[in-house]
């Protein structure tokens, strides 16, 4: 398969990235949501992010979107203003094709240009090795496992933490 063609995202892209999500809610446990969000509130989160300053990326794949990626603030409080959380979503025809890595890649790429310091991954469900995988080739190291904080399909997840520096990390004191 040849390389996904990364851009931002846009408005027109919601219906597909809610399409991916509803899939995700649905199914997966990559995420603790228990009911798919419609098209209104996935705009409304896209808007949200977007006044934000924050990436909002799209992979295509044969012309059409196979699969998405966006950082937002990890905590609101004004001392985590350097650090984001990311999240990736792929449909699930584009499992395992490396679209997930090339996401992320752009998406850290972005976030160090608009000069945040740590990225953090708050991977849903210990036993998603692929998505653990994915952010280890990325660069991003083991922070912990939260036991048991979510329930979904009957059974208890964990939340396992990653972090990845950015630029200069902790290294040096940020602008601004």
């Amino acid at each position: 398969m040849p390389d996904p063609m990364i851009r931002s995202a846009t408005r027109a892209d919601v219906p597909a990235i809610t399409d991916i999500y509803a899939e995700a809610v649905k199914h997966g446990t990559a995420t603790f949501e228990l009911t798919p969000p419609d098209t209104a509130e996935m705009t409304r989160r896209f808007d949200e992010l977007s006044r934000g300053g924050f990436p909002y990326l799209v992979a295509i794949c044969d012309g059409s979107i196979a699969g998405y990626a966006y950082a937002a603030l990890y905590r609101a409080r004004p001392a985590y203003r350097f650090t984001v959380e990311n999240s990736v979503y792929l449909a699930p025809a584009n499992h395992r094709q490396g679209i997930g890595l090339a996401l992320l890649t752009e998406l850290v790429v972005q976030c160090e240009a608009r000069g945040f310091r740590q990225m953090i991954a708050v991977i849903g469900d210990s036993a998603n090795a692929a998505s653990v995988g994915v952010h280890t080739r990325a660069g991003f190291e083991m922070t912990g496992t939260m036991k048991n904080v979510g329930f979904k399909f009957g059974r208890w997840l964990d939340t396992v933490l990653m972090q990845r520096p950015l630029g200069d990390g902790g290294t040096t004191l940020p602008k601004g």
